[in-house]
């Protein structure tokens, strides 16, 4: 009986460590700024949360964007606006679009209402995606990574409020 009582005290006394994959990437990862909503007309997309040591972005450091998806979406349509946003952005080697496209079509799955899309970027400069939790594709071209998050990142984003709430970038005087 002393033996059984040990164990349960035992049992209620031990923490699980869980490691998230943003936790194997970052170390102490915080949120950077506020999570943003990205809407279009009067749809609600997904809220968008930038994750990154402390708190404090580095471009060049590990980070982690994860988006909480509030619709359905296809994940080749999503592949696709990915591949328009950088085009947007000035990027304009086709063939490496093209590469990215099909990439991304073959990563991205589809999303419903409360799926969840991580992205992260780690220290090799490499892209790393999680659909709740579980690896779904990495992308080792360090090209990709950059133009990729600055959909998102970037001053030439098409979405400037929501850089700056994900950056917690104050507005100028």
């Amino acid at each position: 009986m002393k033996t059984i009582a040990f164990v349960i005290v035992m049992l209620m006394n031990i923490k699980l460590v869980y490691a998230t994959p943003m936790s194997l990437f970052i170390e102490n990862p915080k949120a950077v700024g506020s999570t943003s909503r990205m809407s279009y007309l009067f749809w609600d997309i997904y809220d968008a949360t930038l994750y990154a040591q402390n708190g404090h972005y580095d471009a060049a450091k590990p980070f982690a964007l994860k988006l909480n998806y509030l619709r359905d979406l296809s994940g080749h349509d999503i592949a696709n606006r990915s591949i328009d946003e950088m085009e947007k952005q000035g990027f304009n080697n086709h063939q490496k679009l093209q590469l990215w496209r099909v990439t991304m079509q073959n990563i991205f799955p589809d999303v419903k209402n409360g799926t969840q899309l991580l992205g992260v970027r780690n220290a090799a400069g490499e892209s790393l995606f999680y659909n709740d939790d579980q690896l779904i594709g990495q992308v080792s071209d360090t090209e990709f990574t950059t133009h990729f998050f600055a959909i998102w990142l970037n001053e030439r984003t098409s979405e400037p409020m929501m850089r700056k709430e994900l950056l917690a970038l104050e507005e100028a005087p």
